[in-house]
């Protein structure tokens, strides 16, 4: 009778109600996670032009403000996943949003561009803490479910976006750029401490993983410091080269753009010979031959592109004035940029219950062509507000359907 009770207090305990209970709390604290870092970059975005003139920077060291952020979070990423299968995903989550809390901390107390600069650094290596999330997000939920689960995920990152945008500007033209920070720092602080709380790990035994399939589960795994600093110099020559690019190309920058280029290309061959031999490689090789997953790291790729030369480039252009701009303030930019992020929350939010009716190539096929025909959209007309506005809506339904599609993909074909 007593092994009875005991049996049943145990089921009680794992039933599928109580799992789901806790999987849709989780994803609502984990997807809290991109949301305050959309939050965060969102409102920073109208808040270039003010950073140009309070500093006296050109435009050419302003766009350092974004690309710093971003290379460090390139290269971060893969070695955080690294960390993560080691010393398990939630230490590895709380330690990246420790350090980003602290980057932005930083930036609220910037008083020169170096000082901005090494914040955003400091933030890229947190930004990190999203694709850890993300994992954990996906050991949370049955394969069944985790559509939805990606598609609310998603819908975070414009939720972020939307209140960035409104608040954002509110508070730059209240209270000044600086302000931005630290209204988002007890946000996140709350975020990470929800998490240390209330998230759980069920990947505590990840670093037992074997050895090259031989069984051998005695031995920790070990990063691969080598091809983490061979796919460190890849990612920053390439990103380097590509905001050179996007500043201009002239006579003084044009040897630095193709020493860039050069010293990316030799990187990644020696990352892949390092990673060939390497007895844990920080990135299984093997995947890139994988017929859905390539595609997918190559649309996402693109899409990241997309969406983060759009930004910075609607901002110069409402902000800048006429007869190049529209001479409009922070508020007016983000007016502008709005329906972008109100039509990604919306259809990320129902791009799930599309999947599960038509499955995933569909809505990657159907979302591409939409965001082509809204950037092509951009491209012919944006001499009004509206136009822009318009166009920014088409673009961001089609990255949308995309987004949570390829997503999808890409954790459901992904091995654990």
């Amino acid at each position: 009778m007593i092994v009875s009770n005991r049996l049943n207090k145990k089921a009680k305990k794992t039933s599928p109600l109580t799992h789901s209970r806790s999987a849709w709390f989780t994803l609502a604290i984990l997807s809290s996670t991109l949301l305050a870092v959309m939050f965060s970059e969102t409102m920073l975005l109208p808040a270039i032009p003010e950073i140009m003139h309070d500093f006296k920077v050109p435009y050419s060291t302003s766009a350092w403000i974004f690309s710093a952020y971003l290379i460090v979070a390139a290269v971060m990423t893969p070695i955080a996943g690294k960390l993560s299968d080691i010393y398990g995903k939630k230490k590895v989550l709380l330690t990246l949003l420790v350090i980003y809390i602290a980057g932005i901390t930083a930036g609220g107390f910037a008083n020169s561009i170096s000082f901005l600069l090494v914040s955003r650094v400091i933030q890229g290596v947190g930004l990190a803490a999203v694709p850890a999330a993300f994992s954990l997000l996906r050991d949370s939920f049955p394969p069944q479910k985790l559509a939805i689960a990606i598609g609310v995920f998603g819908s975070a990152y414009s939720g972020g976006s939307v209140v960035g945008l409104l608040v954002g500007a509110s508070i730059i033209q209240n209270f000044g750029w600086h302000a931005t920070f630290f209204s988002i720092a007890p946000v996140a602080v709350i975020v990470a401490t929800m998490i240390a709380k209330f998230v759980r790990d069920n990947s505590k035994n990840a670093q037992l993983l074997t050895i090259k399939g031989t069984g051998d589960v005695k031995r920790r795994l070990n990063i691969d410091l080598k091809g983490a600093l061979a796919l460190s110099s890849t990612i920053s020559s390439f990103l380097i080269a590509l905001t050179l690019i996007e500043t201009g190309i002239n006579s003084e920058n044009v040897i630095q753009i193709a020493s860039s280029f050069i010293a990316s290309i030799a990187s990644l061959a020696v990352f892949v010979c390092i990673e060939r031999k390497a007895a844990f490689p920080l990135l299984d090789l093997r995947l890139l031959k994988h017929t859905i997953l390539l595609p997918t790291y190559i649309i996402l790729m693109v899409m990241g592109t997309l969406m983060f030369l759009v930004y910075p480039s609607i901002v110069q252009l409402v902000r800048s004035p006429q007869p190049f701009g529209f001479g409009g303030n922070a508020v007016d930019t983000a007016h502008v940029q709005l329906p972008f992020m109100i039509m990604f929350l919306v259809f990320a939010s129902t791009s799930a219950l599309i999947m599960r009716k038509i499955g995933n190539v569909k809505p990657t096929i159907i979302g591409g062509i939409i965001s082509v025909i809204g950037a092509f959209g951009l491209l012919a007309f944006h001499s009004s507000e509206f136009q822009v506005a318009t166009n920014l809506a088409i673009i961001a339904t089609g990255l949308s359907l995309t987004s949570t599609a390829v997503w999808n993909l890409l954790v459901t074909s992904s091995p654990k």
